[in-house]
């Protein structure tokens, strides 16, 4: 088996591959999206290669069977002219002359006779190498369909795993915070906020009690203050009486 039929044979497997089924047989489907990302590329490469190589060899046999039917239809004037040519002489009485242009009627009628079957066994080869073409080209085609049809895939599985691996880490997290823990990073910063809120209350209740302090001591000084009045009045009135009794 020769390299371009190899390839060929490649284009027609990979072209019928069954994607679906070959990514879920793989352990690590990424791995096996990725590799056959890269065995579509190498092989669509080689093939694209082997196709222009084929439909240049086509192009060429078209050539020659076009020039192979030009050359018969040209060698078929040319001995029709020989003939009439003939004819004329013969009319004239020159059979010599008459004789020598049959004969190259003949020899031109021998390369178009030729020429046309040259034409003629070119016509199989080209057919064949035509539905060759056409076939390579679907298969070429499926192929690239099946390779961007791959790359979707691929980029589709990367973006789960990558969310997939994003989700795991959240819930990791989430598991080494637990708000009822009073031993978690999280209790403890609670906690820390609970002793402070606690200390701010009682200093505020030591804070109203000393102020409380304060105006009882006030209301003491003002009843000291009253008592002193109150005696200081007393003895007023005490002496005024006194001066009256001795008068």
């Amino acid at each position: 088996m020769t390299s371009k039929q190899s390839i060929f044979g490649r284009i027609a497997q990979l072209a019928k591959a069954n994607i679906n089924a070959l990514i879920d047989q793989a352990e690590d489907p990424q791995l096996m999206l990725d590799q056959l990302v890269r065995d579509y590329t190498e092989n669509i490469a080689d093939a694209e290669s082997a196709i222009a190589q084929t439909i240049g060899n086509l192009r060429l046999l078209e050539e020659d069977h076009r020039d192979d039917v030009a050359a018969a239809e040209d060698w078929g004037r040319k001995a029709l002219a020989a003939s009439n040519k003939a004819d004329e002489y013969r009319t004239a009485g020159n059979t010599v002359d008459a004789d020598k242009f049959d004969a190259l009627a003949k020899v031109a009628l021998t390369r178009q006779l030729q020429s046309e079957n040259e034409a003629k066994s070119a016509e199989p080869s080209i057919a064949s190498q035509t539905e060759s073409v056409d076939k390579l080209k679907a298969g070429l085609g499926a192929m690239k369909e099946k390779l961007n049809q791959l790359k979707t895939k691929r980029d589709s599985l990367v973006a789960r795993a990558k969310t997939a691996q994003a989700q795991s880490q959240v819930q990791d997290a989430l598991k080494n915070i637990d708000v009822l823990d009073p031993t978690s990073d999280l209790g403890r910063f609670e906690d820390k906020i609970r002793r402070e809120e606690a200390r701010v209350r009682g200093q505020e209740e030591l804070n109203a009690s000393s102020l409380d302090a304060q105006f009882e001591s006030l209301e003491d000084i003002g009843e000291l203050t009253e008592v002193e009045a109150r005696l200081a009045a007393l003895k007023t009135s005490s002496g005024s009486k006194a001066v009256t009794s001795g008068e």
